[in-house]
């Protein structure tokens, strides 16, 4: 899952940035919104609404819009939007595959914007389960090894339950079946590790290998998607180079 971790990397890069941040609290705020709904407002017993709370800590998002984006999906206070999750699956620059998940209160307009981004950028809008097979879902624990012994920190991840690892540089990347991500999480904070980022995530099962050129096209077009304010996250196959990242990082 070694490609699929370049995208990671350059993702938490990303909800780093300042610039970004305030977009970043908006969708965060929407996947608060869709989980308390579905779950209860209760991140004890609801785990996906625990696993957006931990991310939007992470970003510094005020505890104030937290809890408000918990009392309006469960009732508690107003002007609560009803909010769909969507998923659309098309193709980019060479060919390669794009998955966009997306919570939407106007599906009409979501679609709009998703297929002018990709006929603009030089991809299009594929039918649903076009892409859909060449990714599965994992759950992905970002681990910031400091000091700590990577070793140490595989093991205790593989005892938990891990079914993939992949270090890059003082980064820990552990990669889980849905069902098993918050108990590695928790196995691995109980072991003293500094986690970053815990969340649901789908990893490509192959990757593609563009020039530069059309790579760089690729990522224009990511970046475009993920501007719009109704998606919330968009996967891909692409497989960056080495020199593109650090170019992407810098």
């Amino acid at each position: 899952m070694s490609g699929h971790s370049k995208w990671a990397q350059i993702k938490r890069q990303k909800g780093a940035n300042d610039a970004k941040r305030g977009q970043m609290f908006t969708k965060l705020a929407r996947e608060i919104m869709v989980a308390a709904r579905e779950g209860g407002g209760d991140p004890e017993t609801n785990f996906r609404l625990r696993l957006a709370i931990q991310r939007a800590r992470a970003l510094n998002m005020p505890q104030e819009n937290i809890q408000r984006g918990i009392a309006r999906a469960t009732g508690a206070g107003e002007g609560d939007t009803q909010l769909e999750e969507v998923t659309y699956e098309g193709y980019g620059p060479g060919g390669v595959a794009i998955y966009v998940e997306a919570l939407t209160d106007n599906r009409n307009r979501t679609v709009a914007e998703v297929r002018n981004v990709l006929n603009r950028n030089g991809g299009n809008l594929g039918e649903n389960g076009s892409v859909a097979w060449l990714f599965e879902p994992r759950g992905i624990v970002a681990v910031n090894l400091d000091d700590k012994d990577a070793d140490e920190a595989t093991l205790t991840a593989i005892d938990a339950g891990a079914v993939d690892i992949n270090q890059d540089g003082s980064m820990l990347e552990v990669y889980t079946n849905l069902e098993d991500l918050e108990a590695v999480r928790q196995r691995l904070e109980a072991a003293g590790a500094n986690i970053e980022t815990a969340e649901r995530t789908f990893v490509p099962k192959t990757m593609v290998t563009l020039d530069n050129q059309k790579s760089q096209q690729v990522i224009r077009l990511i970046e475009r998607l993920e501007d719009l304010d109704d998606v919330q996250n968009v996967s891909t196959n692409l497989e960056l180079s080495q020199e593109l990242v650090e170019q992407l990082a810098s």
